[in-house]
């Protein structure tokens, strides 16, 4: 196997690590919003605790890879968020829990962030959005572990079992990760010269200070953070609301556990399709319109596709809905993550930041508007519907992006 194969392994790793440890509050939600006496009001704000801490950090935790290295940054990120994994499993009250989320999110900022500039600094131009595809799919790979693994975890030892467990291994993650990377490749122990010449120069790439001022001066950049806010109402609607919603629309929580994970392993098939798609389609008509189209049209349907599940009645009709939503979703993710890696080049940690800051902000605003409108309600439909019509924005938002006007315009693509 060759290197950055296998540095794409442990970061794949990574990526399924952290989606479990992401989604193990949603799955053993019923569970701890009973035994806590927690209202559906408050539950939005644990949900959203965590969302809110990840937007803060996201972009210092980008810089800090940037400047400081992977290997370092990413040890930091997943000792840090492993620790108060563990610790939820000592919380008795809803401020104790919203606490624990709140840094369980300030740790795990920056993870995706500063695997893209990983994949920025191993991986051929033309393998990056395929990488990209395979860290995402791994990530709904987890997803789907998620209640396959936990509802029944839940079920026979407790929930605050499952956070203790989820918190070590992680902490075994990180110290293999430190053990065996080294952020350059010509540095890495057994690395072919032939490897490293196909990976290309990281001359220029050092880590050095973040030149803001550039950065924040790319239009492209403030496109893609605000359509990726939009696109983030459909991605957590799915992470936080999705187990609740199910059960509140007639599945036991067995089923719920069973069928909740159709959407992540459909995620799988449409993260690696999208990321062959993206190659391939790029250079047959160039990046900018392949990243755009595909992410236009996949978010298009994925609108109207939560519609009709806001709509269906049958238990059949539902997982299906939802499957499909959640994988033409996904198909998107390997154009928007390639789209701003190619957008902020050798500051891909730090443009990446930014763009999934922006999609954590929507997620909160997602997880707390959910909320209130049930509170008030008492329908979970309904907010599902503007969920749907954020998604529809970000659709149109995403159509526009030019990812060939980045900060390093020689090492990016120009074709258009």
């Amino acid at each position: 196997m060759t290197k950055r194969r296998a540095v794409l392994g442990i970061l794949a790793a990574l990526s399924i690590i952290t989606f479990i440890d992401r989604l193990a509050i949603a799955v053993t939600g019923p569970a701890i919003q009973k035994d806590l006496n927690i209202t559906p009001d408050e539950w939005g704000w644990v949900l959203s605790a965590y969302v809110i801490a990840y937007a803060v950090f996201e972009i210092p935790s980008g810089a800090m890879g940037d400047k400081h290295g992977y290997r370092k940054e990413l040890t930091r990120i997943t000792v840090w968020w492993s620790f108060f994994t563990a610790i939820t499993a000592v919380c008795r009250n809803f401020w104790q829990l919203a606490a624990a989320r709140f840094l369980f999110g300030l740790g795990a900022a920056g993870a995706y962030p500063n695997m893209t500039g990983v994949l920025y600094r191993w991986l051929p131009a033309r393998e990056r959005a395929r990488g990209q595809g395979v860290i995402w799919a791994a990530s709904r790979f987890g997803g789907a572990l998620a209640p396959l693994l936990l509802v029944p975890a839940n079920k026979y030892f407790g929930w605050q079992a499952v956070f203790v467990i989820l918190g070590a291994v992680g902490f075994v993650w990180a110290v293999v990760w430190w053990r065996w990377f080294h952020d350059r490749p010509a540095e890495q122990p057994g690395i072919s010269d032939e490897e490293v010449a196909l990976i290309g120069s990281d001359e220029g790439v050092s880590h050095a200070g973040t030149p803001w001022s550039k950065l924040m001066g790319l239009p492209q950049l403030w496109l893609i953070s605000v359509a990726y806010f939009f696109y983030a109402f459909g991605a957590w609607f799915f992470f936080g609301w999705f187990p609740v919603w199910m059960v509140k629309a007639g599945f036991t929580v067995d089923e719920m556990g069973l069928y909740g994970s159709v959407p992540f392993l459909l995620g799988i098939v449409g993260n690696l399709a999208g990321g062959v798609l993206c190659d391939r389609l790029a250079e047959r008509i160039g990046i900018r319109r392949a990243y755009s189209l595909i992410a236009g049209i996949c978010l298009t349907l994925t609108a109207a596709l939560l519609v009709a599940m806001s709509l269906a009645t049958g238990k059949f009709a539902i997982v299906a809905l939802a499957g499909t939503a959640f994988m033409v979703m996904d198909l998107m993710l390997p154009a928007a993550w390639t789209m701003c890696m190619a957008i902020g080049g050798r500051y891909g940690g730090t443009a990446s930041g930014m763009m999934n800051t922006a999609g954590n902000f929507g997620g909160f605003v997602c997880s707390v508007a959910f909320g209130y409108v049930v509170a008030a309600t008492g329908n979970y439909n309904l907010p599902l519907q503007g969920v749907a019509a954020m998604v529809l924005i970000a659709a149109l938002l995403f159509a526009l992006i030019d990812c060939t006007k980045g900060f390093d315009h020689k090492l990016a693509p120009v074709a258009a």
